[in-house]
């Protein structure tokens, strides 16, 4: 029989602070884990005065006990702040101007990073804890990472990226009194070893090659030397700024996006039966291959019943023949923005519970924390990475082994 572990805590002094009274009790508000934080924070302001007056040689003291009430995750707390006479005590758990208990201002930005808004946080902390904490309150919390956006829009980043991914999503963001739809560009980055990291974000009502010759300019000033492989959605202007910018980087088109745009076209029945028929085309053996199956769409049935879908990707085609060159190891990394569509969808749902942004930096503030938290999840790169990885220092030779020592 398995020996019973001993607790952290012996029964005896939990029967003692208990005092009769049933366990479960102890998690009301105003219970006994209340009390406990309560009497544990007032315990340690003590301590922290004590350790102040020991180094204060001027005669300074004890000086009696101001009042405060601080928020915190389980409800308000009132709590006695030991004061000095000299007034120069400013305690480090609860600062003199310091209302909110630490860990508090964590959860609200915790609850807007995934998407809530400032209304469902106000109900949410009401129901769940019985504090009443205004909008302003919340935008006051949030808004003190607009610093850390700032700087992490600004950090240096690697030398050599093998893929960086690049899309948009649109959002409303109230812009000189009217409410226009812009386009937030995200870039996702791929090192050497197949980790990803967000590189940037980027607001632009109107894209076109200046715009991305700026946002280009902008990887370069901050350290990156090279781009073996950019992988965009139709972004306008994006392949003569990358020209301009990095001029042996190879822009390939997303396939899906593509296969996406062409469903537009079609009528919902049609779909699966054109899905099949593309197959085929970004499917081939090779460009060449490629090409004689997409005329071989263009003039059958569905080429015909829907030509707009063969001139869509005519279009589109010399950014989508790069993509044939490359052995399947490496297709299978390239033939979708999966990296960054799965990235999009979280950051569509946080949009979606705004409505619409007051400004840019409201929008930044909320989609850099939505960010922040996705790539907390990212710790394993994909399985295909390794054979990829093979066969990208075959293709890119000096370039792709400088990326690995980088």
């Amino acid at each position: 029989m398995a020996r019973r572990k001993d607790p952290v805590i012996p029964d005896a002094i939990l029967d003692q602070l208990l005092a009769g009274a049933d366990a479960k009790t102890a998690f009301d508000q105003n219970g006994l884990l209340d009390q406990l934080k309560k009497a544990l924070t007032e315990r340690a302001l003590k301590a922290e005065l004590d350790h102040h007056l020991a180094g204060d040689e001027s005669g300074n003291r004890r000086n009696g006990y101001g009042h405060k009430t601080v928020l915190t995750d389980g409800g308000s707390m009132g709590l006695s702040i030991p004061r000095d006479r000299s007034g120069t005590f400013d305690p480090a758990l609860i600062g003199k101007y310091q209302r909110r208990f630490p860990g508090f201002d964590e959860k609200i930005i915790s609850m807007y990073a995934r998407g809530m808004s400032t209304r469902e946080i106000t109900g949410h902390l009401r129901e769940l804890y019985g504090i009443e904490v205004s909008a302003d309150l919340i935008s006051t919390v949030t808004d003190a990472v607009i610093e850390e956006v700032t700087a992490w829009q600004n950090r240096p980043l690697e030398a050599i990226y093998p893929l960086v991914f690049l899309d948009a999503i649109r959002v409303k963001i109230r812009d000189e009194g009217l409410v226009r739809n812009k386009a937030i560009h995200v870039a996702i980055g791929v090192r050497a070893d197949g980790a990803k990291e967000v590189l940037g974000l980027w607001i632009e009502q109107n894209e076109g090659a200046k715009f991305w010759l700026r946002v280009l300019n902008e990887l370069k000033n901050r350290g990156v030397e090279d781009i073996l492989l950019a992988v965009v959605d139709g972004l306008k202007g994006f392949p003569e700024a990358i020209a301009a910018a990095y001029p042996e980087t190879i822009v390939q088109t997303c396939v899906v996006h593509l296969l996406r745009h062409s469903m537009e076209f079609a009528s919902w029945k049609d779909r699966k039966a054109i899905a099949a028929a593309l197959k085929t085309v970004y499917d081939a053996v090779d460009d060449k291959a490629a090409e004689m199956a997409l005329t071989a769409f263009e003039t059958g049935p569905w080429g015909e019943k829907y030509a707009a879908i063969g001139k869509a990707w005519r279009r589109a085609w010399p950014e989508v023949i790069p993509f044939f060159a490359f052995p399947r190891e490496v297709r299978r990394i390239l033939y979708t923005t999966n990296a960054i569509e799965a990235l999009n969808s979280k950051l569509r749902r946080a949009v979606r519970a705004r409505g619409h942004f007051p400004n840019d930096e409201a929008a930044l503030k909320l989609l850099f924390l939505v960010l922040n938290r996705a790539e907390k999840d990212w710790k394993m790169p994909p399985r295909e990475w390794t054979a990829a990885k093979a066969q990208m220092a075959v293709i890119f030779g000096d370039r792709f082994a400088k990326a690995m020592t980088a």
